[in-house]
């Protein structure tokens, strides 16, 4: 019985055929250029938004939904994080994010530098970090590699991943290349930001001559060569300074940059607008902890959007088990000056377009259909997920915690069903 409860359990994460959907009497937030619409339905068929607007009518066979006026927004981004990689941050055999070869190499072999080297392969969409984010509304991430001791500030290679259980979740043309920059990734440039420029000009040289001066393989030299001429890269980067020398790179060498941080990016912020360059902020970023942001500000997300720039949210820190709190950067971006719209497309259409992902992240006409239905205003704390959907087929709303809630949580007047002694 167990065993048939497991399996059932597990077939409900993953992907079934698409279902038409109506969602009726929503506040539907589009995130989108018609913005917030009061009232209206949503129509759902074969994974796709069919229509948007008022008294839409059911087809034969479809689920029909009455939202009660309750919002309903697209699936929200989780951010750059290791969902799928990492099951537990503390036990180094569950973390699959970084690549440190160090002294595995030796001298004579070449570099520890493997821009080749992509998370993806190693993603388990069944992992119980992805559960747990998903039933908050989290519906796809971007997986991004570690940069570590032994490794290169050049991280390597990860996708877009919807994470609706499916294995092969890598989404078409998402892939990006991370690079980590500024104090932090000094020790792997030998102790100077100026050596990681140097450096990255090396790999360049290589990757355009297909010629090793001892920095990449033949796999580095060619993973490299596909970003060069409109390839997307991540910078993590903090520092004013820092991040215009990016910009200036990323012009010279053709690359597409996404700033990851940011937490001086209001300095330049007209840099970064005419570069068109996205930001991904850490809005709960405000006390500096390196050098690097002395300029923290929880007005920074505000004053970005003020200046034309496009925002979206990313964590520091435990990113992948609380991507689920993306809505309170959000929430406190909007306390501190920015646009509520702004702030949901901050979590939706900005990064889904940062990535690639141009039929998703909006509540639109043709856009696939991975929606939410909140309790509230989804950019409040006390607000909750009451349904998912990814092209219109319901997720799962359990999660490894509901269960421990539910295995736990005390009926009136008896012990829970995970005492001793309970019949």
């Amino acid at each position: 019985m167990k065993r048939l409860i497991l399996a059932i359990a597990l077939l409900a994460t993953l992907p079934a055929a698409a279902q038409d959907l109506l969602v009726r009497n929503a506040t539907v937030h589009t995130a989108g250029a018609a913005g917030t619409l009061k009232n209206h339905d949503v129509l759902v068929q074969g994974g796709v938004v069919r229509a948007v607007g008022t008294g839409l009518a059911a087809p034969a066979g479809a689920t029909v939904v009455d939202a009660k006026g309750r919002p309903l927004t697209p699936g929200l981004f989780g951010g750059l994080t290791g969902l799928g990689i990492e099951e537990v941050s503390g036990e180094p055999s569950t973390v699959d994010g970084g690549l440190a070869l160090g002294a595995m190499v030796p001298a004579h072999e070449g570099s520890s530098w493997r821009p080749e080297f992509d998370v993806d392969m190693a993603f388990n969409p069944h992992s119980a970090a992805i559960g747990v984010n998903r039933v908050e509304g989290i519906t796809f991430t971007v997986l991004a590699p570690s940069a570590l001791p032994g490794g290169s500030f050049v991280a390597g290679q990860g996708s877009a991943v919807l994470l609706d259980g499916r294995y092969d979740a890598a989404l078409p043309g998402t892939r990006s290349l991370f690079v980590n920059l500024g104090s932090d990734s000094s020790p792997l440039s030998g102790g100077s930001r100026a050596g990681q420029w140097m450096l990255l000009e090396q790999a360049i040289t290589e990757a355009r001559s297909g010629q090793s001066d001892g920095l990449l393989t033949r796999a580095g030299r060619a993973a490299v060569a596909k970003y060069l001429g409109g390839g997307r890269v991540v910078f993590h980067v903090d520092r004013a300074a820092d991040i215009r020398q990016v910009l200036a790179f990323a012009k010279k060498q053709g690359f597409t940059p996404v700033i990851a941080g940011g937490a001086e990016a209001w300095r330049v912020a007209a840099e970064l607008k005419a570069a068109n360059a996205v930001v991904l902020v850490d809005a709960l970023a405000n006390l500096p902890g390196n050098f690097d942001g002395l300029g923290s500000s929880l007005e920074t997300a505000a004053r970005l959007h003020r200046a034309g720039v496009r925002v979206g949210f990313s964590q520091r820190g435990d990113a992948t088990h609380n991507a689920r709190k993306q809505r309170q950067l959000a929430g406190n971006a909007v306390a501190h000056g920015l646009p509520w719209e702004a702030a949901l497309a901050g979590l939706t259409s900005v990064p889904a377009q940062a990535f690639g992902l141009s039929q998703r992240g909006r509540i639109e006409v043709g856009q696939q259909a991975d929606l939410v239905l909140w309790s509230g205003d989804p950019l409040e704390l006390s607000t909750y997920a009451e349904q998912v959907w990814f092209e219109g087929r319901p997720a799962s709303m359990r999660s490894r915690q509901t269960e421990l809630r539910d295995r736990y949580l005390a009926p009136a007047g008896a012990l829970p069903r995970a005492y001793p002694g309970r019949p």
